[in-house]
């Protein structure tokens, strides 16, 4: 078996390192993210392989396979959407499904990965900092590798979510504040005690995790390169990292020129710095102090990689849209009556926002889109429970009942 050989390298000053137990430069304080001498690989390569985004693991940063921590994520339905599609006008739609993960969210992807490099480390605790899904996913794989897991985490988040997390046994320690502020705490700490916190010192390695996102999505369309991606987008991290996915494949010859593909940013309203920035044309995102918005696990004011997705946005000729709480609640139902896909607010929020794209005509009827949906409506009933029909209640008499049935 054949790994591929990593190094660090910085986004902003192009400074190498060892790949150690580091993320951020020491010339620039720019974010350090892997770069690999890839070994030879064909689409054959990942035939007949086990149904998980391990399947790839000679394009990731694993050393050795021992340390593979895996609930088995990953490799979920590239669904082809044909009666939203007929819905909205779109003859080659797909969601790309990651609600059914093993936590029910894309986190896993990320979260594995990270995790298996902590244990490659040889650290003793993980945690990460959390606007919910993230939570779930850490402590999950926490769980599998025996290791202690600290959660950092808003207190108004869905209580769903809280509660997936501690059956996990992880600690959980709910900020009265916002994700930045649980976030900056967890930073802290995370240096202080040497946790790995996935999504901060062990971010290089995390972002790894969602780039298998693109990998996939290629592999599915039979080693195509769809035209239009519409990417949920919080703090940024999984845009930039399917992007490097896909620009890795090329690098492997997996895919041809990516020149025809068009990277999207679907953002809510109430939290949209990086829509905001690229609606003024501004390469500098102004972060939204105060966040308020159904989707909450998108409700991140302070994007870590949101001017690095401005960049992508430049690069692959995509626009960034946001979408206000009532069109995302409508997008999870439309999403639910037409394909049997029951999403979060984040998926919401990207279904809403290629429904936009497509009545402002930014999407011809025949190219091939992408629409990720990357977390699982039980999550988050509570936003969705306000907009549905309430049972009625009735006896229990068959002819009663029969006279309401059509």
């Amino acid at each position: 078996m054949i790994m591929a050989k990593t190094n660090l390298k910085c986004r902003e000053c192009t400074k190498e390192y060892e790949p150690t137990f580091k993320y951020i430069c020491d010339e620039c304080f720019g974010p350090l993210d892997v770069h690999y001498d890839f070994p030879e690989v064909t689409k054959e390569t990942f035939q007949n392989r086990e149904k998980t985004y391990w399947r790839y693991h000679e394009l990731l940063p694993i050393h050795d396979k021992k340390n593979i921590v895996s609930i088995d994520a990953g490799m979920t339905p590239l669904v082809k959407a044909e009666k939203l599609g007929d819905e909205l006008g779109l003859r080659n739609l797909y969601i790309k499904n990651d609600s059914v993960n093993p936590t029910f969210s894309f986190k896993d992807r990320p979260a594995g990965v990270a995790i298996s490099k902590a244990k490659e480390f040889g650290l003793k605790s993980v945690g990460c900092a959390s606007t919910g899904n993230l939570a779930s996913a850490t402590a999950a794989h926490a769980a599998k590798a025996n290791m202690p897991c600290y959660i950092f985490a808003p207190s108004n988040i869905e209580t769903a979510k809280i509660a997936q997390a501690l059956s996990y046994g992880a600690e959980y320690i709910s900020v009265d504040g916002t994700y930045d502020e649980a976030n900056r705490i967890a930073a802290q700490i995370g240096d202080r005690k040497g946790v790995g916190v996935v999504n901060i010192n062990m971010r290089s390695y995390y972002v790894e995790g969602s780039k298998t996102l693109a990998y996939e999505v290629a592999e599915q369309l039979h080693w195509n390169v769809p035209n239009h991606l519409i990417v949920p987008t919080g703090s940024g991290a999984m845009l930039n990292a399917i992007c490097k996915g896909f620009e890795e494949l090329q690098t492997v010859s997996l895919l041809d020129n990516l020149s025809s593909m068009h990277m999207h940013c679907a953002q809510p309203h109430g939290c949209a710095p990086i829509v905001d920035a690229f609606k003024k044309n501004s390469d500098k995102v102004i972060p939204v102090e105060q966040p308020e918005t159904v989707a909450k696990s998108l409700a991140i004011g302070d994007p870590g990689d949101g001017r690095y997705v401005l960049k992508r946005l430049k690069q692959y000729n995509g626009i960034a849209e946001e979408t206000n709480d009532k069109e995302i609640l409508d997008a999870i139902l439309l999403l639910a009556k037409t394909e049997g896909i029951f999403t979060e607010p984040a998926g919401g929020v990207s279904v809403s926002i290629l429904k936009k794209m497509v009545e402002e005509g930014k999407i011809d009827k025949d190219e091939i889109t992408v629409c990720y949906v990357t977390g699982n409506g039980l999550k988050a009933t509570e936003s969705i429970m306000s907009v549905l029909t309430k049972p009625q209640v009735m006896q229990a008499d068959v002819a009663k009942i029969s006279a309401v049935i059509g």
